[in-house]
């Protein structure tokens, strides 16, 4: 009993301090908190909901898709749980820690270093791999025209004494902080360490770019940002090996073994040697950073951002969630066509085509407001009983999809079993989505028939995520 008072109030100290606007919820400390098993309730609720930040490796968006190796590795749990991804995105590690521990989140997907510290309140999972902290610092300006490594080497630390009197910038929250203080103690002498609320990444970016002389990072992220940066050097160590894994709060560990008995399978997979490689050690997506469609830097979705801000206005919609959008018909392919025969950015029919004048030569801006005449179209055709502005499009984004005679059907179902006929989310979705079952296409109040609806349940749902997620890392 001793016992658990002393991790409460352990508990209660590291979050007590941290609460601000967002919190409204009781901590896993609060001994009021109520206990549950997070495993049954994302089996349950059929989605898990997971943090991770925002870096290369971790989560981007490129040309509309969401990548990273963290992301990625999520993906792949989740289908082994046959669950969705709610994936929220915060850059501050204090933040995340409290949020976890709030029940706002399932699991902390990000490469988390395994620390004494954090596992007194965190539950590690098995060790997604290794590696070290290095410190990042610029080489000297001439340093091409060095004839040897030691000429180089004469301008660098790479002796940890001479950190005394240097100032490090480094992300807030992270062990660096520890790990400094514990080199400042050894070697007798003041590290000025200036904690950052910014991405260790944005940190590297910032020494390349001779704003900061020095931070420190993750060897694995530091080799990778070395490969766009050609100016920084990340050879000297300041810790040994240190694990990487993801953790959930430290009452769950139902739900950590299950992590873990699918790691163990999984890194001995061709599939997860791939997504490593993909992100540590293959150029091609390094490269990507560089890119003006990488969202972190360049922030453009699309060639055609512009004309889906214009015809965005149209139907008075976030023009991001018009992108989502057509991603999902087309991933801003604009002579793609479909087993269907759908073609285009919007992948219009043949009839509709022609109904709107479209052929495979039009310009993408003539295929992009055919589509979005289409969509204000079914709009107006919706019952005016469905006052809520998102709940319209999610109905307007399904009938683009099956087509509303389906979708009023499906309303027709709802009605009659209970649910409410104006609201998409949890009462008309379901209907649309066993649509394909005898029990309902053959319902009296059904007018048209068998429908392929989980094909449309998913169109909706993957534009909507895939818009939060563009919400977040993609500028207004």
């Amino acid at each position: 009993m001793k016992k658990i008072l002393v991790i409460s109030l352990v508990l209660f100290i590291l979050f007590a301090g941290c609460r601000n606007s967002f919190h409204s919820g009781k901590s896993a400390a609060d001994p009021h908190f109520k206990k549950v098993n997070l495993l049954d309730s994302i089996l349950a609720r059929k989605k898990i909901i997971a943090l991770t930040d925002y870096s290369s490796n971790t989560f981007f968006i490129y040309r509309g898709e969401r990548l990273g190796y963290q992301y990625e590795l999520l993906q792949a749990f989740a289908k082994y749980l046959g669950v969705s991804v709610d994936l929220r995105i915060e850059a501050n590690l204090d933040s995340s820690f409290r949020y976890l521990q709030e029940g706002r989140a399932d699991v902390l997907a990000m490469g988390l270093t395994v620390t004494r510290n954090r596992a007194k309140f965190l539950l590690f999972s098995e060790p997604l791999f290794y590696t070290r902290q290095v410190l990042v610092q610029r080489k000297p300006k001439n340093y091409q025209k060095m004839a040897t490594a030691d000429e180089i080497n004469a301008h660098l630390i790479r002796n940890l004494i001479n950190l005394g009197g240097v100032t490090i910038h480094i992300r807030k929250g992270s062990v660096y902080y520890q790990q400094l203080l514990n080199l400042e103690n050894s070697i007798g002498d003041t590290i000025y360490i200036v904690q950052d609320t910014v991405s260790s990444e944005t940190l590297i970016q910032e020494v390349a770019q001779h704003k900061i002389d020095y931070t420190v990072a993750d060897q694995i992220v530091a080799r990778n940002s070395a490969k766009i940066y050609p100016n920084i050097d990340v050879k000297t160590p300041i810790s040994f090996e240190q694990k990487i894994a993801w953790a959930v709060r430290k009452d769950q560990k139902p739900l950590v073994d299950t992590l873990d008995a699918w790691l163990r399978v999984f890194n001995k997979t061709l599939e997860s040697r791939l997504l490593y490689n993909k992100y540590f050690k293959n150029m091609r997506v390094k490269r990507l950073v560089k890119s003006e469609y990488y969202s972190y830097t360049g922030g453009k979705l699309s060639p055609y951002d512009g004309l889906i801000k214009k015809a965005a206005k149209r139907i008075h919609w976030d023009w991001r969630l018009l992108a989502s959008m057509i991603y999902q018909e087309s991933e801003f392919k604009p002579h793609v066509t479909s087993w269907v025969g759908a073609y285009g950015l919007m992948q219009l029919m043949p009839e509709t085509m022609k109904e709107y004048g479209i052929t495979e030569d039009s310009s993408e801006e003539a295929q992009i407001n055919a589509g979005v005449s289409l969509l204000k179209s079914f709009e107006n055709q919706l019952p005016k009983t469905i006052t809520d502005s998102v709940e319209k499009i999610k109905f307007t984004l399904a009938s683009y999809n099956g087509g509303l005679s389906h979708i009023l059907d499906a309303r027709r179902l709802a009605k009659k079993f209970g649910k409410n006929p104006n609201i998409w989310t949890n009462n008309v979705d379901y209907f649309v989505l066993h649509l394909s079952e005898k029990k309902y296409y053959h319902d009296p109040v059904v007018r048209n028939g068998y429908m392929r609806g989980w094909e449309t349940y998913n169109f909706v749902k993957d534009i909507f995520s895939r818009y939060r997620s563009y919400k977040t890392l993609i500028s207004r």
